[in-house]
């Protein structure tokens, strides 16, 4: 099986994160996974048809994906969408922004429409939301409380070695786990 994570840093934060994400897939036995950077301006459309598994991520800024991610996906129109190619594939994904809220949950939003338009099967968080009472605490896995997908926050003034913080990037690698499970369920035995 191979899932691919294609994601957009500005600053290394949400990098961070899809290193997370990966490392949860890598959890699964079989399960091979590649980070694809969409800064990095070469994106391997062959191999995200030969994925079972495309997850996004994007930091957002001003309430929605950044850019370059929106530009990765307007891309994919041609390259992927008029034929379908992803249609069947299991998709999710994941944000990060400065704020604790920041509208992240507008670009998971965007994210899934995305994925739907492909033709793809989101898969979210299972989770429930942590930090939500008294005993909870921002140590518990989805601290911020989403089920699309996994959210990060990043202080502003902290680079990405102090922030996301760990139950952030643990929440991340548990979606990747998710995901890659997801796909083993529905591979033909």
């Amino acid at each position: 099986m191979q899932i691919s994570i294609v994601y957009d840093s500005g600053y290394g934060h949400t990098a961070k994160q899809a290193q997370s994400v990966a490392q949860g897939v890598q959890r699964v036995a079989g399960v091979e996974t590649r980070l694809i950077s969409v800064a990095e301006g070469h994106i391997p459309w062959n191999v995200l048809e030969a994925s079972d598994a495309i997850v996004f991520g994007a930091p957002t800024y001003n309430g929605a994906p950044s850019a370059r991610f929106k530009q990765f996906c307007e891309d994919s129109t041609k390259l992927a969408w008029i034929d379908m190619k992803w249609r069947n594939k299991v998709a999710a994904g994941f944000t990060n922004s400065g704020a604790q809220n920041g509208d992240k949950l507008h670009s998971l939003i965007s994210m899934t429409l995305f994925a739907a338009q492909h033709g793809m099967l989101w898969v979210g968080l299972d989770l429930k939301p942590g930090n939500d009472s008294s005993s909870g605490s921002v140590h518990d896995l989805n601290r911020l409380g989403s089920w699309l997908g996994a959210m990060a926050q990043s202080n502003g003034d902290q680079g990405p070695d102090d922030t996301p913080i760990h139950s952030d990037l643990e929440t991340a690698a548990y979606l990747g786990q998710r995901v890659a499970e997801t796909v083993r369920r529905l591979q033909p035995v």
